[in-house]
This record gives C-alpha cells, sequence and structure tokens, in this order.
C-alpha cells in the first residue's frame, strides 16, 4: 500500500553544515550529530528503500530556524533549506513528493517574501512554523500576515511543530528542566497551549478556511475531550480579570467545535492507544500517516514499521485506512494520485 509520511524530517547536507557552522549553542545540535539518516541522502534513500510503496513530505528538522540564526541572518538560512528541499524532492520524485517550506519567523518581511517565493518558484506545498517564536505566541499579532496569507493568498496547509527546550523550567524554583521532561510531556503541552490560543484569539472564525497539522495526533486535545468540551462550555467562569465570558458569548461555536477543526498526524512513536483516542475525536479524513522520521532508537527506520503496525492492528474500514496512509494527504496537499 502506498504511504505518505506527512510529516519526515530532514536537515539537508548543505543546510545542516551551515547551520551548525553558525549555531551558536552546539548543544542545541547534539542528538543531530547521531543520526546519519537526518542529512546523509544516501542513507535515507537505502533505508527507505525496505519500504515499498513509502514516500515522505519533507519536512526542516528541528531547531527552528529563528533559534538558530538571528533576524539578519535566518532569511537566507531558509532560502538554503528551501532550495536544498526542492532539489531533493526533484531529483527524487518518487521518494519525495513534497516539501514544506520553512521561514524566518523572526523576520516576518522576509518570512513573507520567501513564503511566496517557496509557494510560487520552488512549489512548496506549505509552510512550516513551531509553537513559538522564541518565546512569543504565534497568535501575536505580527504574525497573522503569515497564517492569513497561508490560507487566503496561497491555500495551503500549515504544519505545527512543538518547540520547547531543557531551559523551560517545570518548577518556579529551578532553572531548568529535568529527566527530560521538557520533551516527554512539555511538548504534547506546548502542542496543546498553541492551539488553545489559536482558537480563543478566533483563527477559524477569521480564516474559516484555514489548515493546521499538528504534530503528534492533536497532543493533549483528544484525551481531554471532556475538559475542552463541558469544561471549557463554562469559559471565564474561573478567571476574574479578564472578560472570557464575553469572548465565548461572542463566539459563534462551542470551543470544542474549534478544536475539532485541527488536522493531525499519526506521529506517536508506534503507540496504538493514541492513534485510536485521536481517531475517537478527529474526523479520520483529518488524519495523516506521519512517523518523526529519523526520530526513533534505530535512527529511521523502526517508527516505519511500528506506525503501520499500530494502525493495522486499528482494523479500520478500507476507506479509512486509505484515507490516512495517503488519501488525505493527496486532498491537502493538492498532489497527483499516481
Amino acid at each position: 500500500m502506498r504511504k505518505i509520511d506527512s510529516y519526515a524530517h530532514i536537515l539537508p547536507k548543505a543546510y545542516f553544515d551551515r547551520m551548525a557552522a553558525i549555531a551558536k549553542d552546539k548543544g542545541a545540535i547534539k542528538r543531530w550529530l547521531t543520526i546519519p539518516v537526518l542529512y546523509d541522502l544516501d542513507a535515507r534513500l537505502e533505508m527507505m528503500e525496505g519500504f515499498p510503496g513509502y514516500q515522505q513530505v519533507l519536512t526542516l528538522s528541528n531547531p527552528p530556524i529563528e533559534m538558530i540564526a538571528g533576524p539578519e541572518d535566518s532569511p537566507e538560512l531558509a532560502r538554503l533549506a528551501n532550495d536544498e528541499m526542492a532539489t531533493i524532492r526533484d531529483a527524487h520524485p518518487d521518494k519525495f513528493p513534497a516539501f514544506v517550506a520553512s521561514l524566518p519567523m523572526n523576520n516576518v518581511p522576509a518570512a513573507l517574501a520567501e513564503m511566496e517565493r517557496a509557494i510560487t518558484q520552488l512549489g512548496a506545498r506549505g509552510i512550516q512554523v513551531f509553537t513559538n517564536v522564541n518565546g512569543r505566541p504565534l497568535d501575536d499579532p505580527e504574525y497573522w500576515p503569515l497564517f492569513e496569507a497561508a490560507c487566503e493568498t496561497y491555500d495551503v496547509p500549515v504544519w505545527m511543530h512543538p518547540a520547547r527546550g531543557a531551559g523551560m523550567a517545570d518548577y518556579s524554583s529551578e532553572t531548568k528542566s529535568k529527566f527530560e521532561i521538557w520533551w516527554t510531556f512539555g511538548w504534547p503541552y506546548e502542542t496543546s497551549a498553541a492551539m488553545a490560543r489559536m482558537v480563543f484569539s478566533r483563527f477559524f472564525d477569521r480564516l474559516p478556511d484555514l489548515k493546521v497539522i499538528t504534530h503528534h495526533m492533536g497532543a493533549m486535545i483528544p484525551y481531554f475531550d471532556g475538559r475542552i468540551g463541558p469544561g471549557l462550555d463554562q469559559f471565564g467562569s474561573r478567571t476574574s480579570d479578564e472578560d472570557y465570558e464575553g469572548l465565548l458569548a461572542r463566539m459563534p461555536h462551542r470551543p470544542i467545535d474549534y478544536f475539532k477543526r485541527f488536522y493531525v498526524d499519526t506521529a506517536l512513536a508506534g503507540g496504538k492507544s493514541g492513534i485510536r483516542c485521536g481517531l475517537d475525536f478527529f474526523d479520520a479524513k483529518q488524519v495523516l500517516f506521519a512517523t518523526d522520521c529519523p526520530f526513533d532508537p534505530e535512527g529511521g527506520p523502526m517508527f516505519l514499521r511500528t506506525i503501520p503496525q499500530a494502525i493495522d492492528e486499528l482494523d479500520l474500514p478500507q476507506d479509512v485506512q486509505d484515507g490516512i496512509y495517503f488519501g488525505n494527504a493527496l486532498r491537502l496537499l493538492k498532489l497527483k494520485c499516481c
């Protein structure tokens, strides 16, 4: 069966070398140095040969460009990343049918210019953003033109990836997050918080056709359907210094209905129960197959085996399974069926 991995990560070699050269915090790229499939295209192609029918939509790997480079240098880094991903797609269209543009989010005018170039000239099928821009929320008005352009000018989806490091402590008495809690639990929280900010900042009322693909099956959202449903139907009752009840009254739909408008992927490290939970919450037509390749204990191939195994064990109707594996991506990314 054809499988389109809608959230596969890459650091093209030229970009990887440039990133490593200018990164001030070498610790931020420590893990990347140990995963050859991330930056060695030949190693990636060899790995993919073991999975017939498997294709990848290329997205630039963490860390965010704006975390590596200041606003003067980030535009050039984004251009290099997008040029390299387009080159890989063109050289191997049977393996990489599409790529997603990366943007210099700490320089919004340059980000808008790069979005136009990447989509109209290079053929990018969408844009990737992280859940915050060096600590600033995505619903900051400065970033609104990017979402507006993605939706209304180019009609492409927005891929949203969590961004949170050990420097964001779990307790106010400490200076860092211990035991990689920042990743295990911090990333799902970070994604869920960004989704909530979009909902209550009225992104979907202002841009009804906006399509946001959230990594890791919508993070915490499906599991907390009761808190998001009846719980947020009481939005504002716990707050005295903001008119949240007035905001709730002005929203045409229940909060939970807005959360259901996000798209999600299956990149849950092979966990079957999480995928089932996500499918119970989201419309199956909004679920995309993804593996998070190559971030698994084997450096690439493990989740290519275990995530399809988890999906197949759910015994989904064939049309639902086909949609998850490839049909939803074909429709959303406007790709050819063959």
